[in-house]
């Protein structure tokens, strides 16, 4: 089901957006372990990036590779968030961890969390990429059946950036937004989403790795090809 009401909340954002915002980046899952989301309903409409819907079972999580944001532009990352009564949690999280290669590592932590992926780290305040700090986005999680969720940030430190969501329910939904912002532009980097409970004992989760790298690559690479030098 298409985030229709998201599109009709925000069509004044996109209209007024600045013509830097207006880039064509990419979004696609990169990873994911007890997560499943259909990746040919991921859409891109000028500033917002809608993911549609995602179901999180317990303790599950997924990686959603970004690339090709227009340096300095904010955009929206939206999706609806589900909770499987059968697999319930309470609390989603989102963080932002950015690539090696982009040169902005020294103050990240170390060791760094089990959770971040090789070529990967925790965001830190010098990296330029952010959950478009004080840009004044909206950072929600509505219930569909009324009310938002608590929010709890952590983007002040070295340490990471993150949004976490909680006061889901079993079986509950949620529309979740948030800004992306990337100062330098064009990079790719990970928005990991993950949420607390416990998995299935009677399923073995996919491994939180780079399962989806060879044919995401590829994509990515046919995508280039097609359209050329991302607008940035």
């Amino acid at each position: 089901m298409r985030l229709a009401t998201l599109a009709c909340g925000l069509a004044c954002v996109i209209a007024f957006a600045p013509a830097e915002a207006r880039a064509d980046p990419v979004a696609m899952l990169y990873s994911s372990s007890g997560a499943t989301a259909d990746q040919s309903q991921f859409s891109v409409n000028g500033p917002v990036i809608n993911l549609d819907d995602i179901t999180f079972n317990g303790g599950s999580q997924a990686y959603i590779l970004i690339d090709g944001l227009a340096p300095h532009g904010n955009y929206y990352f939206a999706f609806k968030a589900l909770d499987p009564a059968s697999q319930p949690w309470t609390t989603i999280t989102a963080e932002i961890l950015d690539p090696l290669s982009d040169g902005f590592d020294a103050e990240d932590p170390q060791p760094q969390p089990d959770y971040v992926l090789p070529g990967f780290s925790t965001s830190n305040n010098t990296d330029g990429l952010s959950f478009a700090w004080n840009a004044g986005l909206e950072r929600s999680a509505t219930f569909t059946t009324g009310g938002t969720a608590a929010l709890f940030v952590d983007e002040d430190s070295n340490s990471r950036d993150m949004l976490q969501f909680s006061n889901f329910s079993a079986g509950s939904a949620g529309m979740v937004m948030f800004g992306l912002r990337d100062n330098s532009g064009g990079r790719g980097f990970l928005v990991r989403l993950s949420v607390d409970g416990s998995p299935d004992a009677g399923k073995t989760p996919e491994p939180a790795s780079l399962l989806l790298l060879g044919t995401g690559v590829a994509w990515l690479t046919r995508f280039r090809s097609k359209k050329g030098s991302l607008v940035r």
